[in-house]
C-alpha cells in the first residue's frame, strides 16, 4: 500500500482526538476514507472529511460485521478504545466486560468486517491501537485497561503471523504516553506526558505506506519530554 491515493482506509472511533488527527493526514494523501463511529462524533467527523461511506455503527454489537462487509477497503484503522483506573481488587466482573468489550470485542468485530474481502483481494493491513502500559505487560491501577490493550496487541500481531502468507499485514501502534485530548488536559495530566495525536497520525500513514518486504508490525510513539 505505497501509494495511499488509490486506498480506501476504514476508520473507526471516527470524530475521537486520535481518528480526527489520521483522517486529516489520510485526506492530505489522498486517501478515500470510511468513517465509522456514533453519533455527534461522527456527525462531526463527517461534516469534516469527505468520506465514501459514513457508518453509525455500534461495533460491540455483532450485527456490525454484516453492514462493514458490505464496504470494500483496503486498510483498517481502529481508534476505539476506552481506559479506567481503578484498584484492582475493586475491579468487578462488570468492569472487566466493559473494558474488553469497548477495547477488543470492538477489533474483533471491526476485522471480521474487513476480513472477507481483503482476503478475496489478497492484500489488506489491519492496525489496532494498543497502549504504553501493555506494551510494558503492566500499569498501576489499569489492570483491566492493561489486560485488553494487551490483547489487542496479541490479536492483530497473530492475525498478521497467520496471514501474511496471504497478502495482509497487521501493525499495532503503541501510544507510550496518554494522547493529549481536551479530556486528558482536563483530568490535570502534565504537558510533557501527552502525545500530539498528529504525531500519531503521521506514524499512521508511514506504516500504511510500507512496502511488503519493509513492514512495520509494532510503533511505540514517546512524548517528546
Amino acid at each position: 500500500m505505497a501509494n495511499l491515493s488509490s486506498s480506501t482506509i476504514m476508520l473507526t472511533g471516527a470524530g475521537g482526538a486520535l481518528a480526527t488527527a489520521v483522517a486529516q493526514e489520510l485526506e492530505d494523501a489522498g486517501a478515500q476514507l470510511v468513517l465509522v463511529g456514533r453519533g455527534e462524533a461522527l456527525e462531526r467527523a463527517a461534516d469534516r472529511f469527505p468520506a465514501t461511506e459514513v457508518l453509525d455503527l455500534d461495533l460491540r454489537d455483532p450485527a456490525s460485521v454484516e453492514a462493514l462487509r458490505r464496504v470494500k477497503v483496503d486498510a483498517l484503522v481502529h481508534t476505539v478504545g476506552a481506559f479506567t483506573m481503578q484498584d484492582v481488587q475493586k475491579a468487578t466482573e462488570e468492569d472487566l466486560r466493559a473494558m474488553f468489550d469497548t477495547n477488543m470485542l470492538t477489533l474483533f468485530h471491526a476485522v471480521q468486517g474487513v476480513l472477507p474481502h481483503m482476503l478475496r483481494q489478497k492484500d489488506g493491513l489491519i492496525m489496532g491501537v494498543s497502549a504504553g502500559q501493555a506494551a510494558r505487560m503492566s500499569g498501576p491501577k489499569a489492570a483491566l485497561y492493561t489486560a485488553s490493550k494487551a490483547a489487542v496487541a496479541a490479536y492483530v500481531l497473530s492475525l498478521h503471523d497467520e496471514l501474511k502468507g496471504r497478502g495482509l499485514r497487521g501493525c499495532v501502534l503503541y501510544p507510550m504516553g496518554a494522547i493529549d485530548t481536551p479530556k486528558n488536559r482536563e483530568a490535570g495530566m502534565d504537558w510533557d506526558d501527552l502525545i500530539d495525536p498528529r504525531g500519531l497520525a503521521k506514524s499512521v500513514a508511514h506504516a500504511l505506506t510500507r512496502p511488503d518486504r519493509a513492514h512495520v508490525t509494532e510503533l511505540k510513539i514517546y512524548p517528546d519530554a
